[in-house]
């Protein structure tokens, strides 16, 4: 039976000095971190320009001096930017250490902090949805049905075949390959349209039911910075609650109520 563990990711107020936007419609525009290590000469990392060069306009400016900043783009989601497969890699134990733990057909979902924004004149949005938290709040943005994963030690002495299957991750594209746990997800792997909250309606700090009712956290404190965890039942509630955002909104409503 499936699990799944849920990890933040994405732009934030530290790297690069924003968060990406959701919408009053509950859409959302995943924007990855900076990349912050030497990246290897023959590699092709986009910036923050070529991204916004084929993203459709943000609500906001980037900080000037991010723009020309190649990008982090981990995770990467088949059908964003510069992106053929699903594929995340990690180099930090306390998030490579559970993630290795995820076995085909598990769930690896991502989340991400974002802020609420109007959207631009040139956005096509759909009616408003009452999920949405004034201000910042928690959303998963994307999930990855395990195909692969590779720990610790299998990082270590990537083979031939396993370099050729994880060439396009970002920690493949440093001067020096440093992940100590590497994801490939399957073809029912997918980036979100709309956002799924994990934060109340009325506060982005406030854990919703998600957190609170379906994962291993209590929702005390900053829990929108930790790892959450669903056992089993959890999960399939969870993947019946994603698999509709994008085309049922209201039914995430109705659940959350």
């Amino acid at each position: 039976m499936a699990r799944a563990l849920a990890i933040n990711v994405a732009a934030n107020t530290n790297l690069p000095g924003v968060r990406g936007p959701i919408y009053p419609d509950g859409s959302v525009v995943y924007l990855p971190i900076p990349e912050r290590e030497p990246i290897d000469s023959a590699a092709e990392v986009p910036t923050y320009d070529d991204l916004l060069a084929e993203l459709a306009p943000l609500p906001f400016e980037l900080p000037g001096e991010s723009r020309d900043t190649p990008v982090h783009l981990d995770p990467e989601f088949a059908g964003y930017p510069g992106c053929d497969s699903y594929t995340y890699g990690d180099e930090h134990g306390v998030k490579a250490g559970p993630i290795s733990g995820l076995e085909p057909g598990d769930s690896l979902l991502f989340y991400a902090t974002l802020t609420r924004h109007e959207p631009p004149a040139e956005v096509d949005t759909e009616p408003a949805v009452e999920w949405v938290a004034p201000g910042w709040g928690a959303y998963l943005i994307g999930e990855f049905r395990i195909d692969r994963v590779l720990d610790s030690d299998a990082c270590r002495s990537l083979s031939a075949a396993e370099k050729a299957a994880f060439a396009s991750n970002a920690h493949r594209k440093r001067a020096e390959f440093d992940a100590k746990v590497l994801v490939r997800g399957g073809k029912d792997s997918q980036l979100f349209g709309r956002g799924v909250p994990l934060s109340a309606p009325e506060s982005g700090s406030t854990a919703n039911r998600i957190v609170t009712e379906l994962s291993n956290d209590s929702g005390n404190g900053p829990w929108w910075r930790r790892r959450l965890w669903f056992d089993t039942e959890a999960t399939a509630t969870l993947r019946s609650v994603t698999e509709s955002v994008d085309s049922h909104p209201q039914r995430l409503t109705e659940w959350l109520s």
